[in-house]
């Protein structure tokens, strides 16, 4: 019986005017020249490991079982740092140990392996580039059907980031930040449905750099929603702060992990 061949989806930091991406996708090529390779961006902001992060976990999800994620985004690209593979239940994930695959393992089952074995690297292997010598043959002989326990040792004691999960202060209080601001200017804030199951429209206010948001929408263009500052629930299941057609962090003036404060309105007796 035919097995389908792996997707190889690639997200880094590396921009489109250089010859990294291209030099790591020919690299899989040469390994696997069946491998199905998908561009989730290259444009996350240099380094930025947090926004990297953010985005691979709200993109994976739309991608096939067994899908292959490398990500690279690594400003310790040639330290101590370990260069990993992690599989959970539905997915595998290449790349380094640096928190940058940190919200996918928040709330999952998987097993991790430290990438060692020098058999299934490209050589030699650049200091600087471990995204075409480490993590792009790695991810191709994945896809070719080689176990991730192949690579190298198991290991428990992965990197992460700081939770996604809001903190409750009171009964009624909650206290969440900003972990992205979008292309639009939206800032996107910790609070899910699950975590605010409560939470219904009308019934709550944000407060966020000194400033108190009361209006609660479906859509960016519902009627009425020309208020200057409105929360909407987003695309990737957070609560993200708003504004018709301007940038809500500019009128804000906000950055990522600002504080935002959700009050929970109970209503008059």
């Amino acid at each position: 019986m035919h097995v389908p061949d792996k997707i190889i989806a690639l997200l880094t930091d590396f921009g489109n005017h250089d010859y990294f991406v291209g030099s790591v996708k020919g690299v899989i090529l040469s390994i696997n020249p069946a491998a199905q390779i998908v561009d989730i961006t290259h444009d996350i902001p240099a380094q930025d490991i947090e926004a990297g992060a953010f985005t691979l976990f709200t993109a994976h999800s739309a991608f096939p079982k067994n899908t292959i994620f490398v990500g690279v985004v690594d400003p310790g690209v040639g330290s101590a740092r370990r260069p990993i593979v992690i599989k959970t239940e539905d997915y595998f994930f290449v790349g380094p140990d640096n928190g940058l695959f940190g919200h996918m393992l928040e709330n999952s089952v998987h097993t991790s392996f430290k990438i060692a074995n020098e058999k299934y690297f490209r050589h030699p292997v650049s200091p600087t580039f471990h995204g075409r010598d480490i993590f792009g043959p790695v991810a191709a002989h994945l896809s070719k059907g080689t176990e991730p326990s192949a690579f190298g040792p198991a290991i428990d004691d992965l990197k992460r980031l700081p939770s996604l999960q809001p903190a409750k202060v009171k009964d009624s209080i909650w206290k969440g930040r900003i972990i992205h601001i979008d292309h639009f200017g939206n800032c996107i804030t910790n609070i899910t449905r699950e975590t605010l199951s409560e939470l219904q429209e009308g019934r709550a206010r944000l407060r966020v750099k000194g400033k108190t948001i009361n209006s609660f929408k479906r859509f960016f263009t519902e009627e009425g929603g020309r208020q200057q500052l409105f929360a909407v629930w987003g695309s990737a299941g957070f609560l993200e702060i708003a504004a018709l057609n301007r940038s809500a962090a500019q009128i804000l003036k906000a950055k990522r992990g600002d504080l935002v404060k959700l009050d929970i309105l109970r209503p008059r007796l």
